[in-house]
């Protein structure tokens, strides 16, 4: 097993259909140990169950906004864990109602909070608990395809993705010379609570899935996976970079089948018919 004997720190996990669940089992199945975080008690009964599920008892109470809450988990984890191998960050809010509309109309409020939660917490929390990481320790985070091109609909996140994006590379960069590395999985769509706030979300779904060169959507296994690669020992000379895990759909440049009124699928060129 790829993982054996590695420990490492799961933050923002939601619920068993998040990707954060899917690369947590993943590196469980692999040999790892795991403590978890939880944003606050509601979320804590969400959590707990995974991670007792996934053999931890350790779970964390941290807002990543919070500098209280990120200054107590580096002694937390050296209390509980002593040194930690990996960190999955796996962080991300924006207002609903910046997800709904165009993009010119981002409020200023709705563009600092993308910001803050989205972006800035991958470079707090990997300076809070640079202290207890190992030598040679991983750091991943999550993004998507709207950081790089436009998705409808993606607005103001997209935006925060193309800046956390910028952030794995810049930190990379950073912690390379102690031996950690920093990657970013882009994964495709995939119906988790975090999605359900995307206007057209099913379209985008279906589209996806058609237009993809393996023909199907990803699931939280396919992203576990790779998510497990990354913050293995086998991803050893990788750092700042962005894999995709999204069937191929990335590698696009004109999609062969659209989508017409009544949601059936159809060659583009017969749209314009």
């Amino acid at each position: 097993m790829i993982m054996q004997g590695k420990k490492g720190l799961i933050v923002g996990v939601a619920n068993k259909m998040s990707i954060a669940y899917g690369i947590a089992a993943a590196c469980k199945n692999q040999g790892a140990d795991m403590a978890f975080t939880f944003l606050n008690d509601a979320i804590k009964k969400r959590v707990e169950p995974i991670a007792n599920e996934l053999g931890s008892d350790k779970i964390y109470e941290l807002d990543v906004n919070n500098d209280e809450h990120l200054n107590a988990l580096a002694p937390q984890i050296e209390r509980d864990f002593g040194k930690i191998d990996f960190v999955l960050h796996a962080v991300a809010f924006a207002p609903k109602q910046a997800l709904e509309n165009d993009f010119i109309n981002t409020t200023k409020d709705a563009f600092n909070v993308a910001m803050e939660t989205s972006v800035y917490s991958l470079v707090s929390l990997t300076r809070a608990v640079l202290p207890t990481l190992s030598k040679d320790a991983s750091i991943l985070t999550l993004s998507y395809l709207g950081g790089a091109k436009y998705v409808p609909h993606y607005n103001v996140m997209g935006v925060a993705k193309a800046a956390l994006e910028s952030c794995v590379r810049y930190l990379a960069r950073d912690l390379g010379a102690s031996g950690v590395r920093v990657n970013a999985i882009s994964a495709g769509p995939i119906k988790t609570l975090a999605a359900s706030g995307i206007g057209d979300f099913k379209m985008i779904l279906r589209y996806n899935e058609i237009n993809a060169p393996l023909k199907r959507n990803m699931s939280i296994e396919d992203i576990g996976k790779s998510g497990a690669y990354l913050l293995s020992d086998l991803a050893s000379g990788v750092t700042g970079e962005i894999h995709y895990v999204d069937g191929g759909y990335n590698i696009l440049g004109m999609a062969d089948v659209g989508l017409d009124d009544d949601g059936k699928t159809a060659l583009l060129w017969d749209l314009q018919k």
